[in-house]
């Protein structure tokens, strides 16, 4: 079957009446906004006279206005009105900027519009414009999509597709797990473009079946890629068998391997590829094993880095070895190798979940003097650490105080926090908290919330309980029937009928307002 015929023929990229303009299928759906909307005639007049005052646009300029132009429609305005200009024509850089912003917005039918212009163009495009596309068809799970983006690169760039641009889309298509299409894919750029695989499609297949867990295909390719002259086995491909070994837990036929490659294929293994074997081993709880592979890098003139000191530190600190995964992190200092996040994270976690908070904070301490930011990961961490501590004060106090230094805390930070405040029953300080998280826009958890209220009420805080429901239902909140009925109980009781009429009203106009919505 010839794809190019068919795909062409399907999308109707060439055509008998091919001297009719170009209008792009955005421009249709604002002419007729125009006409419906007075406001938006008044904005086009506006640009228009403002278009009539300026000056030429240059291909970079507009490069740089639709990359800044948030609104796709307004883009391929701007797009259209350019090409407008006396000696102006787009090239290669301004479609690909103006696909890139349509393919972001999943505007896809404008985008085939503007593939359809570049079919008439004189200007040469690069294949980079597909690849780009490929990969955002593939986000969007349009896997035939990224298909033809492969088959229009010839007729449009007048070149035959790359070993990279084969590469990428055959690893969107595998990564994907669309093996019929990578199948039908691989026999198209054997048969019509004559292209044989290189190392990179092979490794591409040895990972998809590996991914899989099955290594009997993997090792067909293998043997395939020694018979082939152009594609022998390399690094990549003995890292990638070697990780899918040690993850499905055959440990020797990892090592095995990896003799193999250093004896027999005379390749040398880097940093990363001793990493697939220590991080393997840590994974299936054989630390020390890891750590004397670690020893045979060292003695064999690779020296580890921070990833290789991080991961057999990760490993100790599952096995609550504590101490020797200190240990660790000091030798990797003393070797002038400056850890990142990742390895303080690591520790710190450990130190809290280990009742050592204080040696966390200290490391905290450390990291900053060291310039290494903290994010908001290490901080949830050390939140949740102070909390299981009992030292909810510290915990409240450093959430409170934490965005005014400049660090970004997410909704779990405070969720963190208020869960263990309801659980020990310091509920003036949860609602405190309850009112600081809706003021800085966070929403607690939906049981949180509804545990808080029937609380406040068992506790005799009604009033706090009323107020905290007021300001949750301003957030589209609504109480689970039981925490309803016990505070409006409550309320009653307390004789407090006018909370119970404002509440009730608040939640009536809200699911009115829903079901107005849906309907």
């Amino acid at each position: 079957m010839n794809f190019i015929r068919f795909y062409f023929h399907k999308r109707v990229w060439y055509s008998s009446s091919s001297s009719l303009p170009w209008i792009s299928p955005l421009q249709i759906l604002k002419d007729r906004a125009m006409k419906a909307d007075p406001p938006t005639q008044t904005l086009n007049t506006t640009s228009v006279e403002a278009r009539r005052k300026s000056k030429y646009i240059s291909h970079e300029a507009t490069i740089n206005l639709i990359k800044n132009e948030k609104e796709p429609q307004r883009a391929l305005e701007l797009f259209n009105m350019v090409s407008e200009q006396k000696g102006f024509n787009h090239n290669n850089a301004t479609y690909a900027t103006i696909l890139n912003k349509l393919a972001q917005s999943k505007k896809f039918q404008a985008v085939d519009a503007v593939l359809r212009q570049m079919t008439y163009e004189t200007c040469k495009f690069h294949e980079c414009i597909f690849l780009n596309l490929m990969k955002h068809f593939s986000k969007c799970s349009l896997h035939e999509r990224v298909l033809e983006m492969f088959y229009a690169i010839q007729p449009i760039v007048r070149e035959k597709p790359s070993l990279k641009a084969i590469s990428t889309c055959l690893n969107l298509l595998i990564d994907s797990n669309q093996v019929d299409l990578a199948r039908e894919f691989l026999m198209y750029t054997n048969e019509h473009l004559k292209l044989k695989p290189n190392s990179c499609i092979f490794n591409i297949l040895v990972k998809h079946h590996c991914k899989n867990g099955n290594f009997e295909s993997a090792f067909e390719v293998v043997k395939e890629m020694k018979m082939s002259k152009t594609s022998y086995p390399n690094l990549i491909t003995y890292s990638t068998l070697m990780d899918g070994l040690c993850g499905s837990g055959r440990f020797k036929e990892a090592m095995d391997l990896f003799e193999e490659m250093v004896s027999k294929d005379q390749i040398l293994p880097d940093a990363l590829t001793y990493n697939v074997l220590i991080d393997g081993f840590c994974r299936g709880g054989k630390v020390d094993r890891a750590r004397k592979i670690m020893e045979f890098m060292k003695n064999n003139g690779c020296s580890p880095n921070v990833f290789n000191y991080t991961t057999i530190m990760n490993g100790l600190c599952k096995e609550g070895r504590l101490e020797e995964a200190k240990e660790f992190f000091d030798e990797m200092k003393t070797f002038g190798l400056k850890s990142d996040a990742v390895g303080y994270t690591t520790l710190i976690n450990f130190l809290c979940r280990a009742g050592r908070t204080d040696e966390a904070m200290e490391l905290l301490k450390e990291m900053k003097e060291r310039g290494c930011k903290a994010d908001v990961v290490v901080f949830n961490v050390l939140l949740g650490g102070l909390c299981r501590e009992g030292r909810l004060e510290e915990a409240l106090r450093m959430v409170e105080n934490l965005p005014y230094e400049g660090v970004y805390l997410d909704k779990a930070s405070y969720r963190i926090v208020l869960n263990f405040l309801c659980q020990k029953g310091e509920l003036e300080k949860a609602t405190k908290l309850l009112v600081l998280m809706l003021g800085r826009g966070f929403i607690p958890h939906y049981a949180t919330s509804n545990e808080l209220l029937v609380r406040l009420c068992k506790a005799g805080m009604a009033d706090d309980a009323a107020m905290a429901l007021l300001r949750l239902v301003e957030t589209g909140f609504t109480p689970a029937p039981d925490s309803w009925a016990q505070l409006t109980e409550f309320i009653c009781r307390e004789r407090k009928l006018l909370f119970a009429f404002e509440l009730l009203d608040k939640l009536v106009m809200k699911e009115f307002a829903t079901s107005t919505i849906c309907t």
